[in-house]
């Protein structure tokens, strides 16, 4: 375990997983859209007689089929998906322009078939995705061109399996919320490949980001393999056909919804879809040696990165993380992107800051245990605390924080208390803070929709979880919750059910209580999935965990049963180094804190969306649920 100052018992990470507020959304008027021209090909090969449609991602709900933005009538082709173009011999497409999209909404392309190469079979297995984003406005001076292969196919899948669940049904609620997490999902495609050269990146566009180029090419074999052949009856297609099952155990009939059940299930079935990937495949360089999983992870630097300690997001998709190596806090944008100065921003001179939360207004907050202080940044990064913080209300070591849905701030002190302040920073509690319920050493905090404060406690024996109601009351026991396997917990995250989740970090186990302290999980807790003295915990839309090992430097996911979804190992793409706290964002990524470097790790839709920030979700009993 690493110690951050000697003069502290301990400096252990609270993990907020970001939640958000709904309500409806302006999704614009109609206008017409821009032509758009591209190619498509197999690999190294051209993709004739491909249908080539281009879909709007649906607003109707998650599940819902996206909607066909072309019209018969222009093109001359349409089937049960909707219109289509054709792509000719050199596998070039052009869709005229004039059909109508909302400027809000994402649109993507989609090619169905085609004929690959010298192959004179129609290969209805061959399914190719490149997401455009925005609809492109017809004053547009240039037709925009996008090149539709494999590599753009796994860009789309990765960015988008949030909200994917096949090639023809990409959809979201409509949302404020939601748009912004579907927008902000597609704009991340762009971040790991060149939509006109269909080029993998090597580095992000902001040039601060390390791409997982070699995986990405590794997977685009995989599927060219398949794209390039006769058909499904091939080896090539049924071999990936099935092991790119859905986790309903569906097998896709294409190559992008195959891709897309990569997205979703990174580890499984990794040796047999390896094996796929031919040595001399069209895309290059490659992964010589099977990986430990198909993460795509995103290795970020820059905006005052520094030890990175603690992580929080932000209605808008920004990641926001306190540095202990040089008392700082970054601000990344949705395609992390540093919004923060080189140096981070420093006003306030946060010290030893080990927790950050972002309140209903948007404002981040900092717990700094060295100086027993919060500070409070407007979203710019604008100090909105006095210069030597908030302070008083029995703040003693703090070491986590988070709100409340009426915006009070609840902060956990080392010593054997629980601070709460105003919105406005004004201490609530007295210098003795509040205390009862077993509250001893507490590291962790995390409030519940109906106001119940959670505290992990490190010390006593056993360890223990306590709850406190609204007014600071006792709701656990004198000796606070002690089931379901919890031993040394670090960390506590709260989900739809108004369940806790714990993060164990003496048993390397996961913990979970329901709403009034009764263990769900077994005696010996949640095990398997690569968990390694965990030091975080989140919940994503869909109920799942997620966690960070310190010991393994990995990233553990379990099902809402407890079941391992990642490998045995843990999920270690993106250069995870001491990772010490994780976010999840309303795009479906999870954002990882390596406090060992100077660097974050995002891996690209690999959760399922959630509320942001958490303050929202407790607001509106949207904790661990899709906005």
């Amino acid at each position: 375990m690493r110690i951050r100052f000697a003069n502290l018992l301990l400096l252990l990470p609270t993990v907020l997983a970001g939640c958000a507020a709904s309500g409806p959304f302006n999704l614009g008027t109609p206008i017409p859209a821009a032509a758009i021209h591209g190619s498509v090909y197999g690999g190294s090969a051209a993709l004739a007689g491909a249908h080539i449609y281009m879909l709007e991602a649906s607003t109707n709900g998650y599940g819902q089929q996206s909607t066909s933005l072309l019209q018969g009538t222009t093109t001359g082709s349409a089937d049960g998906i909707g219109a289509y173009v054709l792509s000719d011999s050199s596998g070039n497409f052009s869709i005229p322009g004039g059909f109508n999209c909302n400027t809000n909404n994402q649109i993507y392309l989609y090619a169905a078939g085609g004929k690959a190469g010298a192959n004179s079979t129609f290969n209805s297995g061959a399914g190719l995705l490149a997401a455009i984003g925005n609809c492109p406005p017809s004053t547009n001076a240039n037709p925009p061109s996008y090149a539709l292969n494999e590599v753009s196919t796994v860009a789309a899948a990765f960015a988008i399996a949030g909200f994917a669940t096949d090639a023809t049904h990409v959809s979201s609620t409509g949302s404020t919320l939601a748009i912004t997490g579907i927008d902000n999902a597609f704009a991340n495609a762009a971040l790991l490949y060149d939509p006109i050269s269909g080029i993998t990146h090597e580095t992000t566009p902001a040039g601060n980001g390390a791409v997982p180029y070699q995986t990405i090419n590794t997977l685009a074999n995989i599927l060219a393999g398949c794209v390039d052949s006769a058909g499904p009856t091939t080896t090539a297609c049924s071999a990936l056909f099935a092991n790119a099952r859905s986790a309903s155990g569906a097998t896709p009939i294409d190559t992008a919804t195959a891709a897309i059940n990569i997205a979703h299930n990174p580890g499984s079935n990794v040796a047999s879809l390896f094996k796929l990937a031919a040595s001399n495949g069209p895309y290059g360089p490659y992964l010589g040696t099977q990986p430990n999983d198909f993460t795509l992870g995103i290795n970020f630097t820059g905006g005052g990165l520094n030890g990175p300690y603690a992580a929080a997001i932000d209605a808008e998709g920004n990641a926001w993380f306190a540095n202990m190596g040089n008392n700082t806090v970054t601000k990344l944008n949705p395609q992390g992107k540093p919004l923060s100065p080189s140096a981070g921003y420093a006003n306030g001179t946060p010290i030893g800051p080990v927790g950050i939360a972002i309140d209903l207004q948007g404002d981040p907050w900092i717990v700094n245990a060295v100086t027993n202080s919060l500070t409070k940044y407007e979203p710019s990064g604008a100090l909105l605390s006095p210069i030597t913080g908030y302070s008083g209300g029995g703040l003693a070591v703090p070491q986590a924080i988070a709100t409340d849905g009426l915006g009070n701030i609840w902060v956990a002190n080392y010593f054997d208390s629980v601070s709460k302040f105003s919105t406005g920073g004004t201490p609530v509690t007295s210098g003795s803070a509040y205390m009862g319920g077993g509250v001893a050493g507490p590291v962790a905090i995390a409030v519940d929709a109906s106001g119940g404060v959670w505290v992990a406690n490190t010390k006593g024996s056993p360890s223990s979880i306590s709850k406190l109601n609204s007014a600071g009351q006792a709701i656990s026991p004198p000796t606070g919750f002690t089931g379901g396997g919890i031993k040394k917990p670090f960390s506590i995250a709260i989900d739809n059910t108004g369940s806790a989740w714990v993060a164990n970090f003496a048993n390397s186990s996961v913990s979970r209580l329901a709403p009034n302290g009764d263990p769900i999980s077994p005696s010996t807790g949640y095990t398997g999935g690569g968990l390694s003295l965990p030091f975080a915990i989140a919940v994503d839309g869909g109920g799942n965990a997620w966690i960070c090992n310190s010991g393994a430097y990995s990233v553990t996911e379990l099902s809402p049963s407890g079941a391992p979804l990642s490998p045995a190992t843990g999920f270690q793409g993106g250069l995870v180094n001491g990772p010490s706290s994780l976010a999840l964002d309303g795009s479906g990524n999870v954002w990882i804190a390596n406090s060992s470097d100077i660097s974050v790790t995002e891996f690209i839709g690999a959760s399922v969306p959630v509320v942001t920030p958490l303050a929202t979700g407790v607001k509106y009993n949207l904790l661990g649920a899709r906005p």
